[in-house]
């Protein structure tokens, strides 16, 4: 009976939380379809140049959210309702400050950061209009993600999942509105995808007033302790996205090298699938938090682990879903992002799109082992697992694959550090296992 209440719970949280994310990560994929429609391959350049800057935003929403919403969690389930509403207030202060942060940047430097990456041009101007508007509606992304995170906590992930699609099927629609009808150019596109987040804070805005809310504000002094446990618990999260974005100027500067501006087009195409991908794992693992911070906060480990088997088993039969689509169809998904018909563009992308995707299992794994550190309050190997394929395993292997094997180099620097961290993670998962709950 255990078994069934647990798998039917993994099911409700899991799936509504995986479709809520692939929506999520539509915002992105919606500019690339229509950019790319209506915008050509400098509009595709721009916007994967600019891109990155999104993965930092997101990943500094995330790391609050997460950290707050996993702290949250397991105060709530010791009764600590004081602590965990100190947790919601603190979370959406520091949301505050990311947030005058990231304005101030778009206000003074979005000209400054692009012109690491290209000479003035079209390119140029496209890419700077991206990043400063993307940057200028950073309170409503950073605001968004620690709502979201909240309401899934507070046992309300059908509402955190409707207004996750809600955001982003607003953006699909005003995209294509801003691009075609009223000819906005990328200021339409960046538009449509500012004004997502907001939609979806309208759609939560529902949980705020209902008596089953358990979240408040609460009048708090500033704690230095309260700060510290949000960040350790979400830092993962943000070493999660920014690297992405990381991973992304590496690819960029590497590739512009070895192909130029259509070589950079493509990558823009495999990195945006990605995206949508990696947000399909990321989904299962913010799924199984609120559940597995439960239980430890209980300490019903028996649970902890039936959960995270019921994880991992989704993760790898998605995981042969997504490689058996793209293995047969790389020609035809290219096709779709490929307006202007480029047999180079073509050709690289299709490629690229085999070699990439190897990675799903592997990085599956271990965005769902990182999660499970976090939840059950052990953020060190998730911080490993987070800053080995962020940032110290992937780009020296990019650097070294793509002097040795070029294009199809690059290509497979991503699946080959995945299958390392892989292995690293599951050395640190076994550790754990045999000498902390052993105790």
């Amino acid at each position: 009976m255990k078994k069934l209440e647990s798998l039917q719970e993994f099911f409700r949280y899991t799936s509504l939380n995986v479709l809520g994310m692939i929506g999520l990560s539509c915002y992105i994929l919606a500019d690339t379809f229509f950019v790319s429609k209506g915008l050509g391959t400098d509009g595709l350049t721009a916007l994967n140049l600019a891109i990155p800057i999104y993965s930092f935003i997101h990943g500094s929403g995330l790391m609050i959210g997460m950290g707050g919403g996993t702290k949250y969690s397991i105060l709530k389930s010791q009764e600590h309702h004081q602590d965990a509403n100190k947790t919601f207030t603190h979370a959406v202060l520091l949301a505050i400050c990311f947030a005058i942060i990231f304005v101030l940047i778009g206000f003074l430097f979005s000209g400054t950061i692009i012109s690491l990456f290209v000479e003035q041009g079209n390119v140029f101007d496209m890419s700077k209009t991206y990043l400063q508007v993307i940057l200028l509606f950073a309170p409503a992304f950073l605001m968004n993600n620690v709502f979201l995170c909240f309401v899934r906590n507070d046992g309300a992930p059908q509402l955190s999942m409707a207004a996750m699609l809600g955001g982003s099927f607003s953006n699909i629609v005003l995209d294509y509105i801003f691009i075609f009808p009223c000819q906005m150019g990328i200021f339409g596109a960046v538009f449509a995808t500012g004004l997502a987040p907001i939609i979806s804070m309208c759609i939560l805005s529902p949980h705020f007033f209902k008596k089953k809310n358990q979240f408040h504000f609460i009048k708090s002094t500033i704690s230095l302790k309260t700060i510290t446990g949000i960040f350790s618990s979400g830092v993962p999260s943000l070493v999660t996205e920014v690297s992405s974005g990381i991973v992304m100027i590496v690819f960029n500067t590497i590739i512009l090298n070895l192909e130029g501006n259509v070589g950079v087009a493509a990558y823009g195409v495999i990195a945006n699938l990605s995206l949508v991908v990696m947000a399909i794992y990321t989904g299962i693992a913010q799924g199984i938090q609120p559940l597995m911070s439960r239980d430890y906060g209980l300490n019903h480990l028996d649970n902890i682990y039936r959960v995270l088997k019921y994880a991992l088993l989704t993760m790898l039969i998605i995981s042969a879903v997504i490689y058996t689509t793209v293995f047969f169809g790389a020609s035809s998904i290219t096709q779709i992002f490929n307006s202007e018909n480029n047999a180079m563009l073509q050709t690289i992308a299709a490629q690229g799109l085999k070699l990439y995707f190897i990675a799903c299992p592997f990085a599956g794994f271990n965005i769902i082992l990182s999660m499970y550190f976090t939840s059950v309050e052990h953020p060190l190997p998730a911080h490993i697992i987070s800053l080995l394929r962020g940032f110290i395993i992937i780009i020296p292997m990019a650097f070294l694959l793509s002097t040795i094997a070029k294009m199809n180099g690059v290509w497979s620097a991503f699946p080959v550090t995945e299958l390392i961290v892989a292995v690293v993670g599951l050395g640190c998962f076994e550790w754990l296992k045999h000498h902390h709950y052993s105790e």
